[in-house]
C-alpha cells in the first residue's frame, strides 16, 4: 500500500517524506519520495519536522506521537496495523483516534478502501501516464499461493505479491 500511496502522493504535487527500514531506502526513493527516513535510524516523530498529512499503512507509531509531529491542521490517516496486533486493539486505536480528532483542529480518520468506477478509472490513467508503477516484490505461481500467503504474512513485502496462472 505504500508504495503506491507515495506514487499518488507526487502525482498530485505533494511532498513526500517516506518512512522504512534500510531495506527499501533505496526503493522509496526511487518511487519518488523527496525524503527518506530509516526508521532504524532516525525517529521521525523526535526531528521537529511537522507534517499536514501522515499515512500511516504501518500502524507502529502512538497516536499521541502522531499528534505532536501534525501540523495545528494535520490529517492521520490510519489504514493498517502491520504489527500483527489483534482486531480488538485496532478497533480500540481507531475509537481512541475518534475521540482525540473531536477535541482539536488535527483529524485522526480510519481508512478502509471501497471500490468505485470513478477512482480505478483515476488510478488506470495514472498507470497509462507513467506516474504509478506497481512496485512487484515477488511472483509464485498458482500451486504455491500457501508459499505467497506465508510470505504475506510476516508482514515484510516490498510492494506486492503476484500469483501467476
Amino acid at each position: 500500500m505504500g508504495t503506491f500511496a507515495v506514487q499518488i502522493a507526487k502525482s498530485f504535487g505533494a511532498e513526500v517524506t517516506g518512512v522504512c527500514s534500510t531495506k527499501n531506502v533505496d526503493l522509496v526513493r526511487s518511487i519518488g519520495a523527496d525524503h527518506v527516513i530509516d526508521y532504524t535510524q532516525e525517529d521521525f516523530t523526535r526531528t521537529g519536522q511537522t507534517y499536514d498529512l501522515i499515512f500511516d499503512s504501518a500502524g507502529y507509531r502512538s497516536l499521541s506521537d502522531c499528534k505532536r509531529v501534525l501540523g495545528s491542521n494535520g490529517i492521520l490517516v490510519m489504514c493498517g496495523a502491520g504489527d500483527g496486533r489483534s482486531s480488538v486493539r485496532i478497533m480500540a486505536r481507531m475509537l481512541k483516534a475518534l475521540l482525540v480528532s473531536r477535541f482539536g483542529r488535527q483529524k485522526f480518520v480510519s481508512f478502509i478502501a471501497k471500490r468505485n468506477k470513478d477512482d480505478l478509472v483515476v488510478l488506470k490513467e495514472l498507470v497509462e501516464a507513467g506516474k504509478i508503477t506497481p512496485v512487484i516484490d515477488r511472483r509464485y505461481p498458482l500451486s504455491e499461493v500457501p508459499e505467497a500467503i506465508r510470505y504475506l504474512e510476516e508482514g515484510h513485502a516490498r510492494g506486492k505479491v503476484v500469483i501467476t496462472v
